[in-house]
């Protein structure tokens, strides 16, 4: 992934770069709420700050669906970005015509300004080639910094980078290198952590899968398919009894690409999904009918510490069990902690993200203990399954 540029190789003095960031925040009564992402975009922006750009922010704040939807201003974002940055940052309550013009072109060398929302336009989300036109009228630098949008084929991920010399910021260049080490150029054996409620909605990922790590470790309610698929009982719980088929044929090719498949021996049952509901540890060939899984087994646990102790790189996508409630948390933060000492010990390499894995990895108390924790859900399974994403493409062109 290391063909694309990076702030290292642009010289930006003097120049105007608009930076496409991420800062879809949650916000309450105009308020910012959590400002992690606005901190995290805010290391690329800076740095331009400081090497003499006049920095043009732009970014997608919720669905509004190519209307003016006065909640879904980026002003209170711009105003938090200020607070962050300890500077002024200008704001335009348009992202292209006069309104963003004449905000960019007061911009001095150092200066920051932020544009409203691009999705206000539905040009944005058709990846509109005028749209983007007067996007890249707005610059003489593009910069993506926004990965968790670059799935997406959108005039400011996609279309302008065609017309823009472009870089990747700092945080699309770090979740590039981190994501190349998991899965491009590995240390080996890599290792895989597969969890999440439905086979159905993981069959790219599970299928690339296969073919690129020798461990693929399956927890959550789609192991429960699994383990249907190989006639055994599995009770009351989760089950997609109708992808016992499509279950068989990933554990087939598992078996062609000599990658090791992993399913729980043991497990821990329930007669009710409930905190702190009556529990039992069973074999998973003694899951009683009125009963359901709702953890890995302290048993299956074990053997996942040794394995991961065995592996040089860790994929992490899913929890293992019931992870939001107690006590279907402990076999997700046992082994998540696991591969944490490992990581700290300097012998494994652990990339994490998608969806419910940031929450439970910080429900185990580890996120920050991983090598790389991706916040960027849509883009971060679609790069699992092996997917080409536009907004990375477009940089390597």
């Amino acid at each position: 992934m290391a063909n694309f540029k990076t702030l290292d190789d642009i010289d930006v003095k003097g120049k105007r770069v608009v930076v496409r960031s991420d800062l879809n925040v949650p916000m309450k009564d105009g308020k910012v709420t959590d400002a992690t992402r606005i901190e995290r975009s805010a290391e690329t922006i800076r740095e331009l700050m400081e090497k003499g750009a006049k920095v043009v922010v732009v970014s997608h704040f919720g669905r509004p669906k190519g209307e003016r939807v006065a909640e879904m201003s980026l002003k209170p974002v711009a105003d938090a970005l200020a607070v962050v940055l300890g500077k002024p940052v200008a704001f335009a309550d348009d992202c292209v015509g006069p309104a963003a013009k004449t905000v960019v072109n007061a911009l001095v060398d150092g200066e920051v300004a932020m544009l409203e929302n691009l999705r206000y336009h539905k040009a944005e989300e058709k990846n509109d080639p005028d749209f983007a036109r007067q996007l890249a009228e707005l610059g003489d630098i593009y910069v993506n910094d926004a990965f968790s949008t670059a799935h997406r084929a959108h005039a400011s991920t996609e279309a302008i980078a065609q017309l823009l010399p472009n870089a990747a910021g700092r945080l699309m260049q770090a979740e590039l290198v981190a994501l190349g080490k998991a899965l491009e150029h590995p240390a080996k054996p890599v290792a895989a952590i597969v969890g999440g409620a439905k086979v159905s909605t993981k069959l790219d990922l599970l299928g690339n899968m296969v073919s690129k790590v020798d461990v693929l470790i399956i927890g959550g309610g789609m192991a429960n398919t699994f383990l249907y698929a190989q006639g055994k009982d599995v009770g009351k719980s989760l089950c997609e009894k109708d992808m016992a088929d499509t279950a068989r044929e990933i554990l087939a090719k598992a078996e062609t690409a000599g990658c090791t498949f992993i399913l729980p021996t043991d497990a821990v049952i329930a007669g009710e999904f409930a905190a702190n509901a009556d529990n039992s540890v069973v074999s998973v060939d003694a899951v009683p009918a009125d009963q359901m899984i709702l953890d890995v087994g302290p048993a299956s646990v074990e053997a996942l510490k040794a394995k991961l102790a065995e592996c040089k790189t860790l994929v992490w996508n899913g929890p293992l069990g019931a992870f939001e409630i107690t006590p279907f948390d402990a076999a997700t933060n046992a082994v998540a902690q696991a591969a944490a000492a490992l990581t700290n010990a300097g012998s494994l390499l652990t990339v994490a993200g998608g969806g419910d894995t940031v929450g439970a990895l910080a429900h185990a108390g580890v996120v920050d203990q991983f090598s790389y924790v991706s916040t960027a859900g849509g883009a971060f399974l679609e790069w699992l399954e092996g997917k080409d994403l536009p907004g990375v493409a477009a940089l390597k062109r």
